[in-house]
Parts: structure tokens; C-alpha cells; sequence
């Protein structure tokens, strides 16, 4: 019997599918992995059969995320769960974190607690420590690249919008009281491994809030002006955070002109696969 089904798009993920799925699947049952391999130029769809016979691997060639999401129909009745390919997270996690959502009176999305694994870069470094102090980061967080939805939960909206941020766009479709984030539950994302790359990504994150806010205003966050401040109160009282608060912010400034700069010019935003995250995995 399927107690979970669990959804995984992945473009040239060979290096890190196979570690992905298998966690997620040894020494548990009642997990239904399907990995939508889309645009792939590698063997991920290849390294995916590999990783265990329990995984069902659907090939499309367009080269799109928001595509891999829309390319199976969702189950009616089982709870489903959309994992990116470079998180690490483990099948209990999942399964415990579907059954307390289960029990939950009005949960319908959940998502287990982020951990960034550190980078490489002394730099990315002191920008997470102040990124870890953000109201995003302490309010219902929903996204970076694991979300969970009961069924119910997937019931409140149909096929995804073409958006960057599929993640915050789920997340703004729900109330604070409709999200479970237990803090003893949590999956893994490896932070960049250069100011380069975490202004790219930054830069995407950025664009996607702002996409969002101009097709959904409705479901827009807050400007981040009266969590900027909140942030500069918990920095200050911190000298050993003010190199990260200027690298933050820093980083955060430039990430915003840029995907400003993009929306007027309405140039699409690319992935850019961010290779540091992936050096030395196999």
C-alpha cells in the first residue's frame, strides 16, 4: 500500500540522483519515488532506474522544472511530496513527517527543517549564519527544494503556474495555521561553494519573488523592509556577526537590482546549475 508518493524533477542530476533516491528509499516501504528526468543531456535517467527497481523514471524533453511538476497527474487520495534532486532527506523523515501531518487538524503542508551544509567558502559562510536570522527563515518556512502536501493539500490548486518559485508560490497558498515545519525533523542542501554562485542563486531566488508578486500579488509576501530592520537589531547586538551582516547584505542588494533589472528588461531567468554544490559527490 502507498503511504507516501514522492516526486523528484531533475535535469542533469547523474552525479547526485542516485545517493538521493537511495536514501530516500532504504529500509522503507510504502515510499512510490517518480523521477521526471526533463531535457537531460546526461544519464540521470539512467543512474535513477539504477538506484533502485522501486523508482518509476518518466523522460520529457523539455528542459523545465514547472514542466517536470505538470508532467503526471497528481495522486487523488495519497500524499505527495516534490523533493529536488540535490536535497538530501531520508524516506522516515518523509513518512514521519506525512503521518504528523496526517494527525494534523488543519495541516495541509509541511516541510521538515532546513539545514545548509556548510560551504567551502569562509565568505557563504558568514552570509548563512545571518541568513539563518531572517523572519523568512523562522516563519513557517515552506520550499528549498522539499515541500509535502496532503492530499487535501494538493486538492487547493491544479496544474503548477509557470513560475521561478514554485516552492514560495505552494507556500503563499496556505496559512500559518495550515503549515506543520517540526524542528526535529530535517533535510540537507549544500550551500554554494562561492560568492559567485550565491549571488546567482540569490539572484534567481530574488526574481522569483518578484514574479511572483507581479502574476499573484495576492500571494505576495511582505516587503522585506520591516524584516530588513528586524534583522539589523538581532545583527547588531552580535559583533561577531557584523562581517556576515555586510556580506548578507550585500549579496542581497546586488541579487535584488539584478532580478530587477531582469524583469524590466523581461529576460527569462536561467537555472545556471550551480556545479560548487556538486564537486566531489557521486
Amino acid at each position: 500500500m502507498t503511504a507516501l508518493a514522492v516526486v523528484v524533477p531533475a535535469h542533469d542530476e547523474e552525479a547526485t540522483i542516485g545517493d538521493a533516491l537511495r536514501t530516500i528509499l532504504t529500509g522503507h516501504e510504502g515510499i512510490t519515488v517518480t523521477v521526471i528526468a526533463n531535457g537531460c543531456t546526461d544519464d540521470t535517467a539512467r543512474a535513477a532506474r539504477a538506484a533502485d527497481p522501486r523508482v518509476t523514471v518518466v523522460e520529457i524533453d523539455t528542459a523545465s522544472k514547472v514542466a517536470a511538476l505538470n508532467a503526471l497527474p497528481p495522486p487523488e487520495d495519497t500524499p505527495v511530496a516534490y523533493v529536488d534532486a540535490d536535497v538530501t532527506v531520508s524516506g522516515g523523515t518523509l513518512l514521519e513527517l506525512s503521518r504528523r501531518l496526517g494527525d494534523s487538524s488543519a495541516g495541509l503542508v509541511a516541510a521538515p527543517r532546513l539545514v545548509v551544509l556548510p560551504s567551502t567558502s569562509w565568505w557563504v559562510r558568514q552570509y548563512y549564519l545571518v541568513w539563518a536570522l531572517t523572519d523568512y527563515r523562522a516563519s513557517g518556512h515552506i520550499g528549498s527544494g522539499l515541500y509535502l502536501l496532503s492530499a487535501e493539500g494538493r486538492r487547493r490548486f491544479g496544474a503548477f503556474p509557470d513560475l521561478i518559485a514554485d516552492d514560495l508560490y505552494v507556500q503563499r497558498l496556505f496559512d500559518d495555521h495550515e503549515r506543520l515545519t517540526p524542528a526535529d525533523l530535517t533535510f540537507a542542501v549544500r550551500a554554494p561553494g562561492s560568492l559567485r554562485a550565491l549571488t546567482r542563486r540569490a539572484t534567481r531566488i530574488a526574481a522569483g519573488n518578484l514574479q511572483l508578486a507581479e502574476e499573484f500579488p495576492e500571494l505576495a509576501p511582505a516587503s522585506p523592509a520591516s524584516g530588513a530592520r528586524a534583522l539589523v537589531a538581532r545583527a547588531a547586538r552580535r559583533p561577531r556577526l557584523w562581517i556576515g551582516f555586510a556580506v548578507y547584505s550585500t549579496v542581497f542588494s546586488l541579487a535584488r537590482a539584478r532580478a530587477r533589472a531582469l524583469q524590466r528588461a523581461r529576460n527569462p531567468i536561467q537555472w545556471n546549475r550551480d556545479e560548487t554544490t556538486r564537486t566531489g559527490r557521486r
